[in-house]
């Protein structure tokens, strides 16, 4: 017997492009856990405060029921907003066969969940995007343009503003993201909670979902999601 670690013949090797790949999403996801993480509690923290409040109106002399259904019809709605929040962030982790989106709707995602966390780290965000109503691979705009988002932010110093801009063709929607440098005081550059994002990460990402990456110049990276429809 051998103390030797092997691989099976299922495991991929180290250096394939499905393991360089695995790798990458793991540390896009280890970055992206933050603002999983507040957009799992956005729709809690007021279930509390509501409670709170209608708990004061029962302990009352004469509680006013309509005002106790109200806040108990608000804390339903927050309890469902979470649940779909819940489910949706657990397709981030574990990604749907298949899945589309408008290309519109999938920008509009990755900047909802990064634009708070960016924001706090000195850039600002941009979209120019526009209407796009022609439907894209999910995850690839989720794994794609998150990371891209990233890289530029880990290698660019804060302040500076981070744009969208998009044009269709016939193959489908390229982005140009562009950081641009603003003017203001330079803030504290935060270390990630993870390590930074590598142009190999994004390089492995894009070609797992068939994204065609360029990087026109060190400010700017071009992305060419394919049409899905």
């Amino acid at each position: 017997m051998t103390d030797a670690l092997t691989l099976s013949p299922q495991d991929p090797s180290p250096d394939s492009p499905g393991a360089q790949a695995e790798a990458a999403r793991y540390a896009l996801l280890r970055r992206l856990a933050p603002s999983m993480r507040h957009h799992l509690v956005v729709h809690l923290q007021p279930i509390g405060m509501i409670y709170e409040v209608m708990d004061r109106r029962l302990r009352g002399p004469e509680p006013n029921l309509a005002q106790v259904h109200e806040s108990a019809g608000k804390i339903n709605g927050f309890a469902r907003a979470a649940l779909e929040s819940s489910l949706d962030m657990v397709t981030w982790l574990a990604p749907e066969e298949g899945a589309t989106i408008t290309a519109q709707e999938g920008v509009r995602e990755c900047l909802g969940l990064l634009t708070t966390s960016l924001g706090f780290r000195g850039y600002a965000v941009r979209d120019e995007t526009g209407v796009q109503p022609r439907r894209v691979r999910r995850s690839a705009v989720r794994h794609v343009l998150t990371a891209a988002m990233l890289l530029l932010s880990d290698e660019l110093p804060p302040p500076g503003e981070l744009a969208l801009i998009a044009r269709n063709d016939a193959t489908g929607m390229e982005l140009l993201l562009e950081l641009l440098p603003m003017a203001g005081e330079h803030s504290i550059q935060a270390e990630p909670g993870y390590r930074a994002l590598a142009w190999s990460d994004l390089q492995a990402l894009a070609a797992t979902e068939s994204v065609t990456l360029a990087r026109p110049e060190p400010r700017s990276i071009r992305l060419l999601f394919p049409w899905a429809d």
